[in-house]
């Protein structure tokens, strides 16, 4: 792993005030998305980190300020953080540093402005966000957040033959719906504690569940959910399947990064799926050795990528 130093200047960052906007980032992200951090740098180019960084720093700081009062105070924030991230690309002075990284990393990267509004514009389907009635309602959830939100991260990443990009969209798609209901999975106990789940009202009444009845489960209830769990997993399997593609569709260099994600992802559900309706009293967590040596691996072939490269 290079150092912070060498890979700003990797990036061509050499601007002191710059410099310290992105570190700020980097600190962040590395105190509370630590996976993320950690596969990033491990896995993908250097230049590549800064903006990365920038992007998955924006989106939780997005997270942050959308995510607690009521639903007017959450859309009043969303419409504040919009303006004040709109004027800041249009050439306004960002005293946030958030911001000045992320205007940073979209003039080096003009591709990142589109998906910016898109998130931005996606965001208010997390402000009114109450659960869920329908599975029509996850897959429009799907469309208008999760795969903005996914786009901003990967429309960084290098990529393969320009008129593939159509199909590279869709094998996104694929990818982030199935990490969306796999959280969904993970999260079903906190979810429960909040009032509202991720996996459709109409689901659970088929298999004689409620949000009410997830808090306090009774075997019965378990064992019914477990047949939920089991049903929504085999959702995940195929979206899975096909999101395999994008191994295809990226060149060499950020080949690791991808296939650790989906390698990451298939841990996940394996994880959840033997939970099963245990998920009621907490998450799932796949074994440190199996996330490890998908780590370990992955940084093996970047290494050898990068040598064949500059060798």
């Amino acid at each position: 792993m290079p150092t912070w130093t060498r890979t700003l200047r990797e990036a061509g960052i050499t601007e002191p005030d710059l410099r310290t906007a992105y570190g700020r980032q980097r600190t962040f992200v590395r105190r509370f998305r630590t996976a993320e951090y950690l596969t990033v740098r491990l896995l993908l180019p250097a230049r590549l980190h800064p903006p990365v960084i920038a992007a998955v720093a924006f989106m939780h700081e997005t997270d942050e300020r959308i995510d607690t009062g009521t639903r007017a105070a959450r859309g009043a924030a969303l419409q504040s953080w919009a303006s004040a991230t709109r004027a800041a690309l249009d050439g306004a002075t960002a005293t946030d540093a958030t911001l000045r990284a992320l205007v940073d990393a979209a003039d080096r990267h003009p591709q990142l402005r589109q998906y910016v509004e898109d998130f931005l514009r996606g965001a208010r389907h997390e402000v009114d966000y109450t659960g869920f009635d329908t599975e029509d309602e996850l897959q429009s959830y799907v469309d208008g957040y999760s795969l903005p939100a996914f786009m901003l991260l990967v429309c960084l990443l290098e990529r393969g033959d320009p008129g593939e990009d159509e199909v590279f969209v869709r094998r996104c798609r694929d990818l982030i719906e199935a990490m969306q209901r796999i959280d969904f999975l993970d999260d079903l106990a906190e979810d429960a504690g909040a009032g509202q789940v991720g996996i459709p009202g109409k689901d659970l009444e088929r298999h004689g569940l409620s949000v009410e009845v997830l808090r306090s489960p009774t075997d019965a209830v378990r064992a019914r959910l477990g047949q939920l769990v089991q049903e929504q997993v085999e959702l995940v399997r195929p979206r899975l399947s096909a999101s395999r593609q994008l191994t295809d569709l990226v060149p060499p260099g950020t080949r690791p990064f991808i296939t650790a994600l989906l390698q990451v992802q298939k841990l996940r559900l394996d994880a959840v799926s033997r939970k099963g309706g245990d998920l009621a009293a907490g998450g799932a967590r796949p074994s440190v050795p199996a996330l490890l040596g998908v780590l370990a691996r992955q940084y093996g072939a970047a290494r050898r990528t990068r040598a064949r490269t500059t060798g």
